[in-house]
């Protein structure tokens, strides 16, 4: 499971993950840990000093810039731009030769093209749509990018496949279907699919074909 956020307060323990990884310490993606975790959390050094005061008893330390195994599951946290009060990563989630990355809450990614190389699928941040809420602060980029300049950066990286989650109010209480033929038609001008998530989605990747 990557994050829990208050909305998942205990039922986080009815799901019963074998695994919690977390990319950033915000309320939304962290706090659904305020009564424990059924299982070990994995977190950057960061993220664990802003969550001291959550009774998780099996805390494991998640290294930036190097795969670790989880399950036979490969994550890579990469460092991305969201928060200077609650730095976060996006995982590189890989198995075998198939992979994808995720990142709920970005406004930049640094070193995009080797960061999302041969990736099969980019989830990303679903905020916002076109209107950029990217602010520069102490020399960062904070807040969210929109989905068009995520798409932008998947043209450039060569992903052909983009989902996006953790959806801003104005999509969520937008109208879904309306919402989700614009990102289809957003995505396919860069020659991407592209769509929004939705609860009950399943994300299944094939296999490379061999040389």
């Amino acid at each position: 499971m990557i994050d829990c956020g208050k909305d998942w307060l205990r039922r986080v323990w009815d799901v019963a993950p074998t695994a919690i990884v977390l990319t950033h310490a915000h309320p939304d993606h962290a706090w659904g840990l305020a009564d424990g975790a059924p299982c070990p959390v994995y977190a950057t050094e960061a993220t664990w000093a802003l969550l001291d005061h959550l009774p998780i008893r099996d805390r494991r330390k998640m290294p930036r810039g190097k795969a670790i195994s989880i399950n036979g599951v490969k994550f890579k946290a990469v460092p991305i731009q969201h928060s200077i009060r609650a730095p976060a990563v996006g995982y590189r989630v890989s198995i075998g030769s198939r992979s994808f990355f995720y990142a709920p809450d970005i406004a930049g990614l640094p070193n995009r093209k080797r960061t999302l190389g041969g990736i099969q699928v980019f989830i990303g941040d679903g905020a916002v749509l076109t209107r950029s809420m990217v602010h520069m602060k102490a020399g960062q980029l904070i807040g969210h990018a929109p989905v068009t300049a995520q798409l932008d950066w998947c043209e450039s990286a060569g992903v052909a496949r983009a989902m996006f989650t953790h959806c801003g109010s104005g999509i969520v209480r937008g109208k879904a279907r309306q919402l989700n033929v614009l990102v289809r038609r957003l995505g396919r001008m860069r020659g991407i699919t592209a769509g929004l998530a939705c609860d009950g989605d399943r994300l299944i990747l094939a296999a490379r074909p061999s040389a």
